[in-house]
């Protein structure tokens, strides 16, 4: 039997440093704000808080904008062929030269 080296599945995409930072903050934050709006001091009440502030967390982490892949270098090449750049209007007024005044 071959013996399997590495998993064939894809990889999954790591969070940003942005995505956990905004996460974290969300978690804490919301969950302190509940917390103290709620005055809860149940165990119950406690732990719903703090999943729900976990919930919010998770939302607000996948919602951050992801930067794009960095382009390949074919990307690259196809992109810098841009079209040949349109030739600008000449302009046909005739230049007259300034004299310049002398003093005695």
């Amino acid at each position: 039997m071959p013996r399997l080296t590495r998993l064939t599945r894809p990889n999954a995409p790591r969070p940003t440093a942005a995505q956990l930072a905004y996460g974290s903050c969300t978690v804490i934050l919301s969950t302190l704000a509940m917390l103290l709006l709620s005055q809860t001091s149940s165990g119950p009440g406690v732990a719903l808080i703090a999943l729900a502030g976990l919930v919010l967390g998770l939302l607000v982490a996948m919602t951050v904008p992801v930067p794009k892949p960095a382009r390949t270098t074919s990307q690259v090449v196809a992109s810098s062929a841009a079209p040949a750049p349109r030739e600008l209007p000449r302009i046909t007024e005739e230049r007259v030269p300034v004299q310049a005044s002398v003093q005695d």
